[in-house]
């Protein structure tokens, strides 16, 4: 409701007219002036009077006049005045006042007759938002009435994109197991793109395909006729009130679970107010005998555009990020949205990249692990060389120590780190000494050298009675000559006893 509706409300009442007369001199619905007349009453007195104005006392002799001549132009009204009533004031304020009083316009629609199967009409609502993956998502849900017997299909969803429109459309023709001749739709982005030069609509390039895949004709309204989609209309009113009002928000499978058992025992079985039948049965003796069946296959109701792969390997769609494998950095690519999936192909071969579940949360990151491999081991590559090189500069028993540790120690690299580190803190030499003695005792671990580094530093520093030698040492001991001469003395000392 306008400005000038909302004055022309007030005026009329001050000046004594009911409700019912306001609203049948003004085309509104009674409910539209009271709820003027309380918004009016609620703000409370003026604190200044209002300006009067010539107009006031020729007000009603404009009321009807305008009433009896609705069309007279508001020029006409003005030379009236001046010579009939006397009216000194200016043309401006009488073209204004004319405008605010002049009735409106009611506007006859014919009454919509379909054939079974002719016909099937398509909108979208909105009922409130809910919680996904932390963000805030609003809640749409698609709406197709079959026109003859009212039956009912409703979805929801967390979009309203060309993917969800297509994906919406291939679900309701399943329910129903059919397609009509033609889907009526309004003006909405997915559905027209523009005027042809002779001003009829044109359909969108992807709706189209669909529509060709599925055998049906789409049928867009006129601008600003939303009478020629009059029973999606109420369909979209039913569910507001039937379905959604009352409830609270909770997961949206649990809810289109029971969006589906909604429709199913109580909307389509429900006693139609303007039919007087029930949905189901006037669909099982009309719309199901001559709907079209559904093609062999499915249409994959998928939406494509090229992209970009950022230098991290990721395109981006709706604020979310999706993984590529990282030899695509920085390179061209084509994404295909589908409702509950986001595919990425190549452009030339159109070969699969990769393909994720659609994330409806807000800047996500989606990571396939494989994706990354190939830049993980070219990194790894570089590292294990520089970790090889010092290892290697130990001495001539590395690569033998090397293979056994690779054969006992998974983390083998962890142990080369540490090893190296050893060397750099205890040096070069003792630290190969006991990569050897290590490796005589086939013992593989950083523990290992750590221990026996630790305990040649206690050594050197407090030499005890023991001493730990190697192998070949023990083979290279000189032993100094026995000393016989204490048997000499033990038997010379056995013979002196009496």
């Amino acid at each position: 409701m306008n400005r000038a509706d909302w004055l022309t409300v007030r005026t009329l009442h001050g000046e004594g007219l009911s409700v019912r007369a306001i609203a049948r001199r003004l085309g509104m619905h009674r409910r539209s002036v009271r709820s003027v007349l309380r918004a009016s009453a609620a703000r409370g007195p003026r604190s200044a009077a209002p300006r009067p104005s010539k107009l006031d006392e020729h007000r009603v002799w404009m009321l009807t006049l305008l009433a009896r001549h609705p069309d007279i132009p508001a020029q006409r009204v003005f030379s009236l005045l001046k010579s009939e009533r006397g009216y000194t004031g200016g043309s401006s304020i009488v073209r204004e006042c004319v405008a605010l009083l002049r009735p409106k316009k009611r506007q006859a629609h014919f009454t919509l007759a379909f054939a079974p199967g002719e016909c099937a009409q398509v909108d979208w609502g909105f009922w409130k938002s809910v919680d996904v993956e932390g963000t805030p998502r609003r809640v749409s849900f698609f709406v197709m009435v079959l026109a003859h017997s009212r039956m009912l299909y409703a979805e929801l969803s967390l979009g309203e994109a060309m993917e969800h429109w297509l994906a919406c459309h291939r679900h309701a023709f399943e329910f129903f197991g059919g397609v009509p001749e033609k889907v009526r739709v309004d003006r909405c982005k997915t559905a027209v793109a523009g005027l042809e030069p002779d001003g009829t609509p044109r359909v969108t390039a992807d709706y189209a395909a669909f529509a060709h895949h599925y055998g049906f004709a789409v049928d867009p309204c006129n601008a600003y006729c939303p009478n020629e989609k009059g029973r999606v209309e109420s369909g979209v009113g039913y569910l507001k009130t039937g379905f959604f009002a009352g409830r609270e928000p909770s997961s949206l499978p649990a809810m289109q679970a029971a969006l589906r058992d909604w429709l199913v025992n109580e909307a389509n079985r429900r006693v139609h107010g303007a039919t007087g039948l029930r949905p189901c049965e006037a669909f099982a003796t009309g719309d199901k005998l001559r709907l079209k069946p559904l093609p062999a296959m499915p249409h994959a109701g998928g939406v494509e555009h090229q992209a970009v792969a950022d230098s991290r390997f990721r395109v981006t769609v709706d604020t979310n990020r999706y993984s590529v494998p990282a030899a695509f950095a920085s390179r061209r690519v084509i994404v295909r949205k589908y409702h509950d999936r986001i595919l990425v192909l190549t452009p030339d071969d159109r070969r699969l990249l990769a393909d994720h579940p659609r994330g409806y949360g807000r800047k996500q990151d989606r990571l396939i692990p494989e994706h990354e491999r190939d830049l993980i081991l070219a990194t790894r590559h570089v590292r294990d060389k520089r970790l090889l090189e010092t290892f290697h500069a130990l001495g001539s028993v590395t690569g033998r120590y090397l293979e056994g540790l690779q054969e006992r120690r998974p983390d083998w690299r962890s142990h080369l780190r540490r090893i190296n580190a050893m060397a750099a803190i205890h040096g070069r030499d003792e630290t190969a000494r006991c990569l050897a003695d290590a490796l005589e005792s086939k013992a593989f671990a950083a523990d290992y050298i750590l221990s026996l580094l630790t305990f040649k530093k206690r050594r050197q520093d407090d030499p005890g009675p023991l001493h730990v030698t190697r192998r070949q040492d023990l083979l290279e001991l000189t032993l100094p000559e026995p000393d016989l001469d204490i048997y000499n003395q033990n038997d010379s000392n056995k013979k002196d006893t009496p």
